[in-house]
Order: structure tokens, then sequence, then C-alpha cells
């Protein structure tokens, strides 16, 4: 198999630029790789962990996608590079029921590649972490947090009506944007519960909540404004935040810091950074800092030909100097500048001199179904407006719209929130199963 583009990756980045190429080039230069049969927008990962988001029913099928935005669509792991032989090695894909192999192992050949892989967990070496926390990287795992809170929330309903004092403890590390969305999205979560057949469980009694920052406030990237708003959101729904904790050890029922402070935790989430995949590590590419790839201010991977790379995988430098964040924002403009890139190569033009640039739009951070607050940046180098309650909710949802519209089209995107709007209506408001 060969295809003139190779993109291995499915996440915002990585998706956007197949179908905008594919709708300009056709399948018979455009393919996408990715391990999983459906997309989930991984903003989103919160709201499938405390099951106000059905994965069945957001997820899109790479399939689907594949055929309507014309490319083509290879199921499997990457997991090598032969970068002289302009090929790439894609894992077997075996059965979850029985493990029997369903695709073998395969070479596809590309003239361009891209590497679109994402980020995974970084755990500083903190003992414990990886064995005892659970990490929203993928559906996986937003789904195994999903089914064993529902667990522990039936066993201290049952050992309520006993007359057991009980309740189920949730810790939660890094007040980033992923840990306060979690949070606020599970004390909702929660309440909603209560509504079906949890009657003898009192929601900020029963489900203790805690996020553990290791910076002076949470949300620390973002203007001070942001964060004071967001905690006394956290407060008003009876989440405690700790700042300036620093995590030493996780147990399978407690989590520890740096000043012997014991917290209790029947579950743990990890949301305090991320790195690199391990399988960069393998390739024989240029690597910097985190083990992402080192790529110039046009994207390519330094001091290899015709391969380029995006989003959390990349470490770049952009054409302003400033290193880019691992962001959805940034994956989804270096998408955008790679579209450009490839259709003047397909024209036999050289890709544009313009190095890219990162422009920062501010961020949303959404604190329940019904809120959220962030700050905008202006057309003024510097200036910002902080937004906050309904209408911070609502610019927020439309950023999940814009990135459907970027992979559907307008029309399928309209179809789809009226469907959405509809199902919710019709459906429990937490997933019970």
């Amino acid at each position: 198999m060969r295809s003139d583009i190779v993109i291995v990756g499915g996440g915002a980045g990585g998706l956007e630029l197949a179908c905008k190429l594919g709708r300009k080039l056709g399948p018979s230069k455009v393919t996408l790789v990715d391990s999983r049969l459906y997309h989930i927008w991984k903003p989103s990962l919160h709201e499938v962990a405390a099951g106000t988001l059905d994965i069945h029913q957001e997820g899109l099928s790479y399939a689907m996608l594949a055929h309507d935005n014309g490319f083509n669509f290879v199921l499997g792991p990457m997991t090598g590079l032969d970068a002289a032989g302009q090929a790439i090695e894609i894992g077997a894909v075996r059965a979850a029921s029985d493990n029997e192999e369903v695709l073998p192992v395969r070479r596809l050949g590309y003239g361009s590649l891209v590497m679109a892989i994402g980020s995974t967990s970084n755990y500083f070496g903190v003992p414990g972490a990886e064995e005892h926390s659970i990490s929203l990287n993928a559906t996986e795992d937003a789904e195994r947090f999903r089914l064993r809170m529902l667990r522990l929330m039936l066993a201290v309903e049952q050992q309520r009506e006993e007359g057991k004092e009980t309740g189920l403890d949730v810790v939660i590390i890094g007040g980033g944007a992923t840990g306060v969305e979690l949070a606020a999205e599970l004390r909702e979560a929660s309440g909603a519960y209560a509504r079906y057949g949890f009657a003898r469980m009192d929601v900020k009694r029963d489900v203790r909540i805690t996020i553990l920052e290791g910076a002076p406030r949470i949300l620390a990237p973002l203007p001070e404004r942001v964060s004071n708003a967001a905690h006394d959101l956290l407060g008003k729904r009876g989440i405690n935040v700790v700042a300036d904790c620093r995590v030493t050890a996780i147990e399978a029922d407690k989590v520890i810091d740096g000043k012997g402070n014991v917290y209790p935790a029947d579950l743990c989430v990890w949301a305090a950074g991320i790195r690199a995949p391990e399988l960069l590590a393998t390739l024989g590419l240029p690597t910097a800092r985190g083990g992402g790839l080192d790529v110039d201010a046009n994207l390519r991977v330094k001091g290899v030909p015709n391969i380029w790379a995006l989003g959390d995988c990349a470490v770049c430098i952009d054409g302003n100097g400033a290193p880019v964040p691992p962001r959805a924002q940034a994956a989804h403009q270096q998408a955008d500048y790679l579209v450009t890139a490839f259709l003047r190569m397909d024209k036999g033009q050289a890709p544009q001199d313009t190095p890219y640039e990162y422009r920062d739009y501010g961020s949303l951070v959404s604190v329940g179904q019904s809120t959220s607050v962030g700050s905008l940046m202006g057309s003024l180098r510097g200036a910002s407006w902080f937004v906050q309650g309904a209408v911070a909710r609502t610019m927020y949802a439309s950023l999940h719209l814009m990135h459907h519209r970027a992979v559907m089209g307008i029309t399928r995107t309209a179809l789809l929130a009226v469907a959405r709007f509809l199902i919710r209506r019709s459906t429990p408001l937490v997933k019970l199963h």
C-alpha cells in the first residue's frame, strides 16, 4: 500500500487535516491511520467520564468520515518507521473479545508523512501514580472511570440503605482545565444520579470531590480573574480545592502530599501533566523536551525530509519565536497551515515560506452544564475580555460545533446539533449502564 499523504492520528488536528485535504485531493492521495474505529473530541472526555455524554452517540466513525470527506482510513496502531524507505509499519488489530487477529501487520508507503499522535500522561515519577490513578487520555480511560464511579455509587447507596455512614471520595490531581472541568461535571452528574434511584444519597455529603493543584492557584496559565471565578464556582458546588499541594505518593485508597497530608481516595484521576507518547522515542526522529518531535517553524521534523508533525506530539517554536502550547486551538491552526502547504505541493509549488504563527484566541473552561468562565483575546496585543455564565457556556459549546463543522460540514453539523438536543430530552441525564 502507498499514499501520497499519510496522516497518523485522528485527533482534532489530524482528523481536520485529513478531512480538508481529502475534500480537495481525494482518496487516492490522502490516508488517515488510527488505532480506533471512531473519533471523540478530546476536550469532551470529562463529560464521558462523568456519564453526561454517551460515547456511542457522540463518537464519529472514521470510516464514515473517510467516505464523506474523500480520504482513505486504515485501522491499526503505527508501530515503526522506515524513513529511508518512506514507509510506516502498522501493527496487527485484534478483537477485544477473544484476541483473535482481525488485521495483520501491514506496511504503508508515503510521499509525505504527518505525525499527529497527541500526548499521554506525565506522572513525574510519583510512586503509585500510574497504578492507582486514571488519566483521561482516551475514550477507554473515560469509560473505565465512569463505570467504576457508577459501581462505587451503587455501593454507597446500598450501605446507606443499611444505615451505614459512608461516602465516595474522588481526588483529582491537577487543577488545569481537565481537572476543573471534570470536577464540575462530576458534581452535576452525581446530582443527576440521585434522580434515578439513588434516593438515599446526599450529593454534597456523600460524593466528596477534591482537586489537588501544585501551583498557587488552579488554571495557573490563565488570567487570575478566570482562576478566581472558577475557584468560587467550584466552592459553591461543594468541591474542595487545595493549591500549593505537591503529591508525593498514591496508594490504592489514598493520596499523600509533600507535607504529609493524607487524602482518602476511592477514585483518583491524574490530570497533572502530559508528555510525548513512548512510540516517538523508537522512530529515530529528532526529539526535544518531553520527548516530542523537534519541528521547525514550518512544522517539518528537523533534518528529516517529507515528515511533518502537529499538535501535542510536536515541539514547535513558531515564527514569532514563541513556544506553541499543547492546546486544541494550536492543533486546529497547524492543520489549516499544513492544508495550505500540501495543496501548494500538489500543484507542483513549494510550500509557503511564511512560518506558522500561533494565535491565542483565549481560553474557555466549562464549570458544569450551565456555566463556563474564560478570557477572549482581542485584536490588540495583550487585550482580553473576561466572560462568564451563560454567554461563556454558549461560546464553549460552539467550540465543539466548530470542530464538527470542520470534519462534517455545516449542514450535517446543524442536523447533529438538533438531534442531540432531542435525544437529551428523551434519555436520562446520565448514562446508567
